[in-house]
This record gives C-alpha cells, sequence and structure tokens, in this order.
C-alpha cells in the first residue's frame, strides 16, 4: 500500500510517539532528576526517555535515549506498558514503556547528561521524592511486568481543571 493510501489526513486525530525507559537493579530502579533548567519536569524524578524521531522505531529510540542519557548499553529491554494520552488536543501522545533488568552487582559507569542528575533508588524510598505525577501509579506496574505477560495498557487524559486522569485496562 502506497504511503498516500495510509488515511493521513490533518484533521483526524494524531499522536507523537515517546518513549519511557526504566532499568531496575534488584530492588532499585534508575531515575532521573530533571535538571532545574529544564521547561518541563525540572527537579521532578522520572524514567529515562524521549520522542521517537522520524524514521526511528521506538525499540531503538529506547535504547537510543538510554545512551544518550545513561550511557548504559547492552541492557535487553521489554515493553511493559503502552499508553496512550489524550491531551484534549488533536494531537495526542503514545507512549511506550520499556523495562530493563541487570544483576545487583553490576554497577554500570553512568554519565552526566544535560536532562538532569541519575540517581538508583530503592523502591521503599519512592514515596518520599518528588516523582513526576504519573510515576506513584505506573512503576509498580512496570517493575511488576514479566516477559511472559502482554503489556499494560493505559489511558491518561485530563480533567477541565486540569487535573491528570489516569485509568489502566483491566
Amino acid at each position: 500500500m502506497p504511503a498516500s493510501d495510509q488515511g493521513v489526513f490533518h484533521e483526524r486525530y494524531r499522536v507523537i510517539p515517546r518513549v519511557l525507559v526504566f532499568i531496575s537493579r534488584g530492588r532499585e530502579v534508575l531515575l532521573i532528576k530533571g535538571a532545574p533548567s529544564k521547561r518541563l519536569w525540572a527537579n521532578l524524578y522520572n524514567g529515562i526517555g524521549g520522542h521517537v524521531e522520524q524514521g526511528e522505531d521506538v525499540i531503538s529510540a529506547a535504547y537510543r535515549e538510554l545512551a544518550e542519557e545513561t550511557g548504559i548499553s547492552g541492557v535487553p529491554l521489554m515493553l511493559s506498558a503502552i499508553i496512550s494520552i489524550d491531551t484534549g488536543e488533536k494531537t495526542g501522545i503514545g507512549m511506550y514503556v520499556f523495562k530493563g533488568i541487570i544483576g545487583e552487582e553490576d554497577d554500570p559507569k553512568l554519565i552526566s547528561s544535560p536532562e538532569g542528575s541519575l540517581e538508583w533508588v530503592h523502591q521503599m524510598d519512592l514515596v518520599a521524592l518528588p516523582l513526576v505525577e504519573d510515576l506513584p501509579a505506573l512503576l509498580p506496574k512496570v517493575l511488576a511486568h514479566r516477559q511472559n505477560q502482554p503489556p499494560v495498557f493505559g489511558l491518561y487524559s485530563y480533567s477541565n481543571n486540569g487535573k491528570l486522569i489516569i485509568h489502566f485496562a483491566k
């Protein structure tokens, strides 16, 4: 089928693809604390991620973002969640969430990034951190996800007053 037959029309709903990666090591998870100068998520903890570039598939984008923001490569990633984000506009976000697991004895050399500072955080300490607002709901699902399971499916939307609404499919 030619590209012209793909049904791409500017008046239709569109989705911007993004990736989010969490690396776990025993009971720790690698998070990035957003740089104070960031426009979005300044001083908040989040996973590693970013936009999928044109011509790039989502798994390649996940590996690229992980390498760019942490210096980590060679860790197998599994798709753990797919989140549709309804922004209330004609363009939404499709977020592909990946998880990688390294051994408890592994201590990869992490690189600095203008995105923020990297920290290994014990899962018990997550509640005390200023997390990006969806992480308290999303992260436990991602960390509990196992390779033989289908990914978690979610829909994020916003109330009239801008409050995030999170729904996960059963």
